[in-house]
């Protein structure tokens, strides 16, 4: 099967964006410094839960261009996160600056799921699975 392998966050504040996911998720990130274009890798972690899906890791690459302004449609893929507890990580998620695409729903068979948007304006997905 053709799998996704690798993501990438677009930012003009690589250091903001960073801190911004780690301490929303806890990802380990690691600036390659500027002999690699300040590009940054995002270790997602283990998946330890026996979850239906599994991770992926990616990286925080600078921006080449304007950032989203706002009220656009979705122009990319959207990444979405598994969480243990949605609303402890959407408190997170408000207090480290990030911001409502849409609000959370139930999606009957799979589980809680709401959109965020990070501090420069990327969306992204969190999603508490149905205990199974």
């Amino acid at each position: 099967m053709n799998r996704v392998v690798h993501f990438e966050i677009h930012a003009r504040d690589l250091d903001k964006m960073q801190k911004f996911y780690k301490s929303v998720f806890g990802w380990n990130i690691i600036d390659l410094g500027p002999q690699m274009g300040d590009y940054r890798t995002i270790d997602t972690g283990k998946d330890e839960s026996g979850a239906l899906w599994t991770g992926i890791n990616g990286g925080i690459t600078p921006r080449r261009g304007e950032g989203p302004k706002g009220g656009e449609p979705v122009n990319a893929f959207v990444c979405t996160i598994e969480v243990e507890d949605i609303d402890k990580t959407l408190d997170k998620i408000h207090e480290a600056g990030g911001t409502v695409a849409l609000d959370k729903m139930d999606v009957p068979g799979v589980g809680i799921l709401a959109y965020r948007k990070d501090p420069e304006g990327n969306i992204f997905g969190v999603l508490q699975p149905v205990k199974q």
